[in-house]
């Protein structure tokens, strides 16, 4: 995972980001997070009846949904209000917000439906992957080629190349496919984010269920 390599460097401004937070129920914070990215999934289907500079809007409210479902669990360490509880609840509600989001994307008109069903799926194959590790006794897996923080970054990433290249330049195609249609392919910046996502996933699912099988005992 590209960004968990650099969480020990990001903690300290993220213990600072938290503080101001530490009276808030850490569930409050998961539930914002969640509310954030449907609104951010929301904005991004208006883009179907209205115009895509509302992808810099979508670009924006990803990565604050991505700040609170940070600081949920950090303000859960500072006040000792860890939980497995909230550890399941904080899952169920990522879920909930990378589902909001892509149907969002597949909404705007700006990507590839089947692209964004088969991203979603693929999102909830790693996530799957993980825990049926520990249900089978092996602990929580978070490993692979991205992780969460990754997947929103990326997200953001093309939300914003979308409405950048949006705008009305006199060179600027008038339909989103035809973006890169002087290279004789027609697609747009969402969905080679989207096919970027479902190759790291299925990637990432897969790598998880090789670790998981080989860790556990033959059958007799």
């Amino acid at each position: 995972m590209t960004l968990n390599r650099y969480r020990g460097t990001a903690l300290p401004w993220l213990r600072r980001a938290a503080a101001p937070f530490l009276g808030w129920k850490p569930s409050s914070l998961s539930l914002l997070a969640v509310a954030t990215a449907a609104l951010a999934g929301g904005l991004a289907a208006a883009v179907r009846w209205t115009t895509p500079v509302l992808f810099l809007g979508v670009s924006a409210l990803v990565i604050l949904s991505g700040f609170w479902d940070a600081l949920d669990g950090e303000v859960a360490r500072q006040t000792g209000r860890a939980s497995l509880r909230g550890d399941f609840l904080d899952h169920v509600l990522d879920r909930y917000a990378d589902l909001f989001l892509l149907v969002g994307i597949a909404l705007s008109g700006f990507a590839d439906p089947a692209l964004a069903l088969l991203a979603l799926v693929s999102l909830l194959l790693t996530s799957y992957m993980g825990t049926q590790a520990q249900a089978v006794g092996q602990g929580r897996m978070y490993g692979g080629l991205v992780g969460r923080a990754d997947r929103l970054v990326i997200l953001a990433v093309a939300a914003f190349l979308e409405f950048d290249w949006s705008l009305p330049w006199p060179w600027a195609p008038t339909r989103p496919w035809e973006r890169f249609a002087a290279f004789g392919v027609h697609f747009t910046v969402l969905d080679v984010a989207l096919a970027l996502l479902v190759v790291t996933s299925q990637w990432t699912a897969l790598s998880r269920a090789v670790r998981t099988y080989r860790s556990l005992p033959p059958a007799p």
